[in-house]
Protein backbone atom coordinates (compact mmCIF):
# COMPACT_ATOMS: atom_id res chain seq x y z
CA UNK A 1 0.00 0.00 0.00
CA UNK A 2 1.60 3.14 -0.88
CA UNK A 3 1.77 6.34 1.22
CA UNK A 4 -1.41 8.06 -0.81
CA UNK A 5 -3.40 4.94 -0.27
CA UNK A 6 -2.88 4.84 3.26
CA UNK A 7 -3.28 8.54 3.43
CA UNK A 8 -7.20 7.74 1.83
CA UNK A 9 -7.43 4.27 4.32
CA UNK A 10 -7.19 6.57 7.34
CA UNK A 11 -9.19 9.51 6.32
CA UNK A 12 -12.02 6.69 5.57
CA UNK A 13 -11.31 5.11 8.92
CA UNK A 14 -11.25 8.30 10.97
CA UNK A 15 -14.53 9.62 9.29
CA UNK A 16 -16.40 6.42 9.61
CA UNK A 17 -15.73 6.62 13.03
CA UNK A 18 -16.42 10.44 13.44
CA UNK A 19 -19.64 9.83 11.55
CA UNK A 20 -20.78 7.24 14.61
CA UNK A 21 -19.00 8.55 17.22
CA UNK A 22 -22.35 9.36 19.06
CA UNK A 23 -24.19 6.27 18.19
CA UNK A 24 -20.68 4.95 19.96
CA UNK A 25 -20.76 6.92 23.52
CA UNK A 26 -24.19 6.24 23.69
CA UNK A 27 -23.77 2.85 23.40
CA UNK A 28 -21.03 2.58 26.23
CA UNK A 29 -22.76 4.83 28.44
CA UNK A 30 -25.85 3.17 28.47
CA UNK A 31 -23.93 -0.07 29.14
CA UNK A 32 -21.51 1.41 31.92
CA UNK A 33 -23.60 4.48 33.35
CA UNK A 34 -20.16 6.28 33.84
CA UNK A 35 -18.95 9.20 30.87
CA UNK A 36 -15.71 8.63 31.98
CA UNK A 37 -15.42 4.67 31.56
CA UNK A 38 -17.29 5.52 28.35
CA UNK A 39 -14.49 7.60 26.95
CA UNK A 40 -12.18 4.95 27.58
CA UNK A 41 -13.88 2.54 25.84
CA UNK A 42 -14.11 5.10 22.94
CA UNK A 43 -10.55 5.39 22.89
CA UNK A 44 -10.23 1.45 22.72
CA UNK A 45 -12.57 0.83 20.02
CA UNK A 46 -10.48 3.71 18.07
CA UNK A 47 -7.18 1.76 18.44
CA UNK A 48 -8.90 -1.41 17.30
CA UNK A 49 -10.77 0.44 14.70
CA UNK A 50 -7.71 2.69 13.10
CA UNK A 51 -6.17 -1.07 12.21
CA UNK A 52 -8.98 -2.34 10.16
CA UNK A 53 -8.99 -2.12 5.93
CA UNK A 54 -12.84 0.02 5.96
CA UNK A 55 -12.70 -1.81 2.17
CA UNK A 56 -12.96 -5.23 4.16
CA UNK A 57 -16.26 -3.84 6.35
CA UNK A 58 -19.74 -4.62 4.98
CA UNK A 59 -21.45 -2.81 7.54
CA UNK A 60 -18.99 0.15 9.28
CA UNK A 61 -22.03 0.84 11.98
CA UNK A 62 -22.41 -2.91 13.06
CA UNK A 63 -18.69 -3.37 13.02
CA UNK A 64 -17.88 -0.42 15.42
CA UNK A 65 -20.99 -0.94 17.96
CA UNK A 66 -19.78 -4.74 18.03
CA UNK A 67 -16.19 -3.59 19.02
CA UNK A 68 -17.49 -1.40 21.41
CA UNK A 69 -20.03 -3.45 22.57
CA UNK A 70 -16.90 -6.18 23.08
CA UNK A 71 -14.91 -3.75 24.99
CA UNK A 72 -17.73 -1.86 27.55
CA UNK A 73 -18.73 -5.43 28.66
CA UNK A 74 -14.77 -5.83 29.55
CA UNK A 75 -15.33 -2.50 31.81
CA UNK A 76 -18.54 -3.49 32.75
CA UNK A 77 -16.89 -6.28 34.41
CA UNK A 78 -14.19 -4.39 36.17
CA UNK A 79 -16.52 -1.60 37.11
CA UNK A 80 -18.41 -4.58 38.77
CA UNK A 81 -15.45 -4.92 41.19
CA UNK A 82 -15.16 -1.55 42.22
CA UNK A 83 -19.16 -1.30 43.13
CA UNK A 84 -18.69 -3.73 45.10
CA UNK A 85 -15.80 -1.55 47.17
CA UNK A 86 -17.92 1.47 46.89
CA UNK A 87 -18.77 3.56 49.81
CA UNK A 88 -22.74 4.08 49.73
CA UNK A 89 -24.95 4.01 47.00
CA UNK A 90 -23.30 4.00 43.54
CA UNK A 91 -25.48 6.17 40.94
CA UNK A 92 -24.70 6.61 37.59
CA UNK A 93 -22.36 9.82 36.32
CA UNK A 94 -24.77 12.61 35.34
CA UNK A 95 -24.84 14.23 32.07
CA UNK A 96 -25.62 17.40 31.40
CA UNK A 97 -27.89 16.67 27.76
CA UNK A 98 -28.37 18.35 24.80
CA UNK A 99 -32.02 19.52 24.26
CA UNK A 100 -31.83 17.31 21.15
CA UNK A 101 -32.11 14.39 23.28
CA UNK A 102 -35.22 15.55 24.63
CA UNK A 103 -37.00 15.14 21.59
CA UNK A 104 -36.41 11.68 21.40
CA UNK A 105 -38.10 10.11 24.12
CA UNK A 106 -37.17 6.79 23.23
CA UNK A 107 -33.16 7.72 24.12
CA UNK A 108 -34.54 9.79 26.98
CA UNK A 109 -35.99 7.24 28.62
CA UNK A 110 -33.28 5.12 28.44
CA UNK A 111 -30.70 7.40 29.75
CA UNK A 112 -32.21 8.39 32.58
CA UNK A 113 -31.38 8.11 35.94
CA UNK A 114 -34.36 5.77 36.80
CA UNK A 115 -33.65 3.44 33.72
CA UNK A 116 -29.71 3.80 33.85
CA UNK A 117 -30.64 2.62 37.91
CA UNK A 118 -33.02 -0.82 36.41
CA UNK A 119 -29.93 -1.65 33.83
CA UNK A 120 -27.79 -1.94 37.14
CA UNK A 121 -29.94 -5.08 38.05
CA UNK A 122 -29.47 -6.97 34.96
CA UNK A 123 -26.23 -8.87 34.19
CA UNK A 124 -23.37 -7.51 32.07
CA UNK A 125 -24.64 -10.00 28.83
CA UNK A 126 -28.07 -9.13 29.41
CA UNK A 127 -27.80 -5.19 29.93
CA UNK A 128 -25.86 -5.54 26.55
CA UNK A 129 -28.52 -7.04 24.98
CA UNK A 130 -30.95 -4.89 26.32
CA UNK A 131 -29.67 -1.48 25.26
CA UNK A 132 -28.65 -3.00 21.93
CA UNK A 133 -32.40 -4.39 20.72
CA UNK A 134 -34.82 -2.63 22.71
CA UNK A 135 -32.69 1.11 22.20
CA UNK A 136 -30.41 1.10 19.26
CA UNK A 137 -33.53 -1.78 17.01
CA UNK A 138 -30.18 -3.89 16.48
CA UNK A 139 -30.93 -7.34 14.68
CA UNK A 140 -30.59 -10.48 16.75
CA UNK A 141 -28.17 -11.63 14.86
CA UNK A 142 -26.08 -8.84 14.76
CA UNK A 143 -26.48 -8.94 18.43
CA UNK A 144 -24.83 -12.31 18.59
CA UNK A 145 -21.39 -10.88 16.90
CA UNK A 146 -20.89 -8.50 19.20
CA UNK A 147 -21.65 -10.71 22.39
CA UNK A 148 -20.77 -13.83 21.71
CA UNK A 149 -23.48 -15.95 21.60
CA UNK A 150 -26.10 -17.54 19.42
CA UNK A 151 -28.75 -15.67 17.36
CA UNK A 152 -31.71 -18.04 19.54
CA UNK A 153 -29.75 -17.66 23.03
CA UNK A 154 -29.62 -13.84 22.22
CA UNK A 155 -33.30 -13.79 21.51
CA UNK A 156 -33.61 -15.55 25.24
CA UNK A 157 -31.71 -13.10 26.47
CA UNK A 158 -33.46 -10.39 25.26
CA UNK A 159 -36.70 -11.72 26.57
CA UNK A 160 -35.59 -12.10 29.93
CA UNK A 161 -33.88 -8.63 30.26
CA UNK A 162 -36.86 -7.28 29.07
CA UNK A 163 -39.67 -9.00 31.73
CA UNK A 164 -36.74 -7.61 34.51
CA UNK A 165 -37.00 -3.95 33.10
CA UNK A 166 -40.32 -3.81 32.70
CA UNK A 167 -41.18 -5.28 36.61
CA UNK A 168 -38.83 -2.48 37.73
CA UNK A 169 -39.46 0.71 35.56
CA UNK A 170 -41.22 3.56 36.15
CA UNK A 171 -44.98 2.57 36.98
CA UNK A 172 -46.59 5.34 35.58
CA UNK A 173 -44.10 8.13 33.61
CA UNK A 174 -45.04 11.13 33.56
CA UNK A 175 -45.44 13.36 30.20
CA UNK A 176 -42.51 16.32 29.77
CA UNK A 177 -44.60 19.08 30.74
CA UNK A 178 -45.45 17.53 33.86
CA UNK A 179 -42.26 16.49 35.10
CA UNK A 180 -40.92 20.11 34.23
CA UNK A 181 -43.65 21.29 36.67
CA UNK A 182 -43.34 18.75 39.22
CA UNK A 183 -39.34 19.90 39.13
CA UNK A 184 -40.06 23.44 39.05
CA UNK A 185 -43.16 22.82 41.86
CA UNK A 186 -40.13 21.15 44.06
CA UNK A 187 -37.24 23.83 43.54
CA UNK A 188 -39.74 26.59 44.81
CA UNK A 189 -40.68 24.48 47.69
CA UNK A 190 -37.10 24.00 48.50
CA UNK A 191 -35.64 27.36 47.91
CA UNK A 192 -38.50 29.15 49.80
CA UNK A 193 -37.98 26.56 52.89
CA UNK A 194 -41.62 25.65 52.26
CA UNK A 195 -42.10 22.54 53.75
CA UNK A 196 -45.70 21.68 52.81
CA UNK A 197 -45.26 22.52 49.04
CA UNK A 198 -42.43 20.03 49.56
CA UNK A 199 -44.78 17.51 50.93
CA UNK A 200 -46.99 18.02 48.32
CA UNK A 201 -44.46 17.12 45.65
CA UNK A 202 -43.11 14.20 47.46
CA UNK A 203 -44.56 10.76 47.52
CA UNK A 204 -45.02 9.21 50.79
CA UNK A 205 -42.56 6.47 50.14
CA UNK A 206 -39.83 8.39 48.42
CA UNK A 207 -36.53 7.26 48.05
CA UNK A 208 -33.24 9.36 48.31
CA UNK A 209 -29.94 8.00 47.45
CA UNK A 210 -27.09 9.86 47.62
CA UNK A 211 -23.20 9.33 46.16
CA UNK A 212 -20.90 10.66 47.65
CA UNK A 213 -18.20 7.91 46.77
CA UNK A 214 -16.56 8.56 50.24
CA UNK A 215 -15.14 11.91 49.30
CA UNK A 216 -17.55 14.36 50.28
CA UNK A 217 -20.74 13.68 52.92
CA UNK A 218 -23.22 11.74 51.81
CA UNK A 219 -26.39 9.56 53.18
CA UNK A 220 -24.49 6.05 52.99
CA UNK A 221 -28.06 3.76 52.91
CA UNK A 222 -31.04 4.85 51.35
CA UNK A 223 -33.28 7.61 52.90
CA UNK A 224 -37.11 6.41 52.81
CA UNK A 225 -40.17 8.28 53.17
CA UNK A 226 -41.61 11.90 52.84
CA UNK A 227 -40.95 13.94 55.60
CA UNK A 228 -37.55 12.25 56.78
CA UNK A 229 -36.30 12.64 53.03
CA UNK A 230 -38.02 16.25 53.19
CA UNK A 231 -36.02 16.85 56.46
CA UNK A 232 -32.68 16.67 54.84
CA UNK A 233 -33.33 18.78 51.93
CA UNK A 234 -34.82 21.42 54.41
CA UNK A 235 -31.49 22.33 54.98
CA UNK A 236 -30.04 22.82 51.41
CA UNK A 237 -32.10 26.10 50.66
CA UNK A 238 -30.28 29.05 53.10
CA UNK A 239 -26.52 27.80 51.17
CA UNK A 240 -27.16 27.15 47.94
CA UNK A 241 -28.54 28.20 44.71
CA UNK A 242 -30.48 25.89 42.57
CA UNK A 243 -29.88 25.72 39.24
CA UNK A 244 -32.63 24.03 36.71
CA UNK A 245 -30.40 21.77 34.01
CA UNK A 246 -31.35 18.91 31.44
CA UNK A 247 -29.28 16.47 33.19
CA UNK A 248 -29.79 12.62 31.23
CA UNK A 249 -32.67 14.04 29.05
CA UNK A 250 -34.82 15.11 31.66
CA UNK A 251 -35.47 17.99 33.90
CA UNK A 252 -33.20 17.74 37.03
CA UNK A 253 -31.28 20.47 39.69
CA UNK A 254 -27.41 21.78 39.62
CA UNK A 255 -26.91 22.46 43.13
CA UNK A 256 -23.90 25.83 43.47
CA UNK A 257 -22.61 26.26 46.49
CA UNK A 258 -20.32 29.61 46.47
CA UNK A 259 -20.84 29.37 43.05
CA UNK A 260 -19.32 25.67 42.43
CA UNK A 261 -20.88 22.73 41.54
CA UNK A 262 -21.80 20.61 44.77
CA UNK A 263 -24.57 18.19 43.47
CA UNK A 264 -26.80 17.15 41.06
CA UNK A 265 -29.93 16.32 41.99
CA UNK A 266 -31.76 14.22 38.97
CA UNK A 267 -35.73 12.52 40.00
CA UNK A 268 -38.27 10.14 39.37
CA UNK A 269 -41.45 11.41 38.67
CA UNK A 270 -44.40 9.30 38.63
CA UNK A 271 -47.83 10.39 38.19
CA UNK A 272 -47.12 13.73 39.44
CA UNK A 273 -44.88 13.11 41.97
CA UNK A 274 -41.41 12.50 43.34
CA UNK A 275 -40.69 8.59 43.80
CA UNK A 276 -37.05 9.14 43.27
CA UNK A 277 -34.12 11.37 43.76
CA UNK A 278 -30.69 10.84 43.26
CA UNK A 279 -28.27 13.21 44.86
CA UNK A 280 -24.35 12.71 42.89
CA UNK A 281 -22.33 14.42 44.77
CA UNK A 282 -18.95 12.65 44.24
CA UNK A 283 -16.69 15.24 42.45
CA UNK A 284 -15.31 12.77 40.09
CA UNK A 285 -18.29 12.12 38.84
CA UNK A 286 -19.05 16.03 38.71
CA UNK A 287 -16.23 16.37 36.14
CA UNK A 288 -18.54 16.35 32.63
CA UNK A 289 -20.53 18.94 33.74
CA UNK A 290 -18.51 21.81 32.00
CA UNK A 291 -20.04 20.73 28.74
CA UNK A 292 -23.14 19.48 27.35
CA UNK A 293 -23.12 15.98 25.72
CA UNK A 294 -24.61 15.00 23.04
CA UNK A 295 -26.09 11.76 22.41
CA UNK A 296 -27.39 9.53 19.54
CA UNK A 297 -28.77 6.08 18.21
Amino acid sequence: MNDRTKSDAMRDVTEAFVAHRRLLFTVAYEMLGSAADAEDVLQETWLRWVGVDPSTVRDQRAYLVRITTRQALTHLRTLGRRKEAYLGPWLPEPLLTAPDVAEDAELADSVSMAMLLVLETLTPTERAVFVLREVFDLAYDEIADAVDKTPAAVRQIAHRARTHVAARRPRGTASAAETRRTVEAFRRAVETGDLQRLLDVLAPDVVLLTDGGGVVRAALVPVVGAAEVARILGRIATTTDLEPARINGDPALIVRLDGEIDTVLAMRVDDGLITGLYAVRNPEKLAHLGRGTSLGR
